[in-house]
Parts: C-alpha cells; structure tokens; sequence
C-alpha cells in the first residue's frame, strides 16, 4: 500500500531531524496512534518541544493528542494549544 504521505520512514530514527521534520514525525504519528481527526491540528517544532494548536472535535482529544506528541522520540516537551470544537460531543 503505497500512500502520499508515509507513516514511518527510516530518516524519523536520526536523533538530529530538522524542526519541519520533527513536526511532520509527529503529526504522521498523531495520525497512526489515535483515533483522532487531525485535519485541523497544525504541529509547529522549536527545537525539542512542540506545539500543538488548532481545533479537535472533542475534550479528550486534547489530552490524548498532547500524550501521544509528547511520546514520539526527539520531543521533549509538548506545549498543547489545542481547542475542542463548539457544540462537539464532550467528554
């Protein structure tokens, strides 16, 4: 299954991945890891912390999402910006 935009590659083990890169590794694994619709997240890197801002469709996906960044290898910290949508199931 080949797709536009590959879940892991190799180069995502290089301990010294640009800030685009890092920010493109942990959306790709936001994507994989949850259940959550990230059509809305924007990842921004500065150096080892990351963050998240944009809109997710309910409150626990805030947490979960902030989790799983915070878990990929070559973050060190998670600043998590992210909003639930209004009038969205809440949790």
């Amino acid at each position: 299954m080949s797709s536009e935009h590959p879940i892991y590659s190799h180069k995502d083990d290089d301990p010294h991945l640009t800030d685009d890169d890092l920010a493109q590794k942990v959306l790709r694994f936001l994507r994989y890891a949850t259940f959550i619709d990230t059509s809305d997240i924007d990842v921004i890197a500065l150096g080892t912390m990351v963050v998240l801002s944009g809109t997710v469709a309910r409150e626990a996906d805030i947490a979960c999402a902030g989790d799983a960044a915070a878990s990929v290898i070559g973050v060190q910290s998670v600043e998590n910006r992210l909003t639930a949508r209004p009038g969205e199931a809440a949790d």
